[in-house]
C-alpha cells in the first residue's frame, strides 16, 4: 500500500516562490507516475505537472517556465518548485500517485494562496 502526504503550502505575495513536497511511503515500486493537481474554488481539479518513473515531465501551459517538478534519487519524495507566483495560482494543491497495480491515490491537499 502507498500513502502520499503533501506539505509546503502557504501564503505568498505575487512574484514570490513556494516549494511543495509530496512524500510517498509504502510500496513505492508500484508507482508509475506522480503528479501535482490543483483545484481553485468553483473550478475543476486540473493537472499542473507530472513526472513518470523514467523521469519524463509534463507541465500545463499556464505554469510552463515558472514551475519545476522534480524528485529525490530514492524516488520517495516529489517536489514542485513554484516561482513567479500569480494570484491565479491560488488553489488547493494535491499530490497524486498512479500505477497499473496501484490505481490512483490522492494526498490530503495543501493550500497555496497568492496575494496581489
Amino acid at each position: 500500500q502507498v500513502q502520499v502526504v503533501e506539505s509546503g503550502g502557504g501564503l505568498v505575495q505575487a512574484g514570490g516562490s513556494l516549494r511543495l513536497s509530496c512524500a510517498a511511503s509504502g510500496s513505492i515500486f508500484s508507482i508509475d507516475a506522480m503528479g501535482w493537481y490543483r483545484q481553485a474554488p468553483g473550478k475543476q481539479r486540473e493537472l499542473v505537472a507530472s513526472i513518470t518513473r523514467g523521469g519524463s515531465t509534463y507541465y500545463a501551459d499556464s505554469v510552463k517556465g515558472r514551475f519545476t517538478i522534480s524528485r529525490d534519487n530514492a524516488k520517495t519524495t516529489m517536489y514542485l518548485q513554484m516561482n513567479s507566483l500569480k494570484p491565479e495560482d491560488t488553489a488547493v494543491y494535491y499530490c497524486n500517485a498512479a500505477g497499473a497495480r496501484l490505481g490512483v491515490l490522492w494526498g490530503q491537499g495543501t493550500q497555496v494562496t497568492v496575494s496581489s
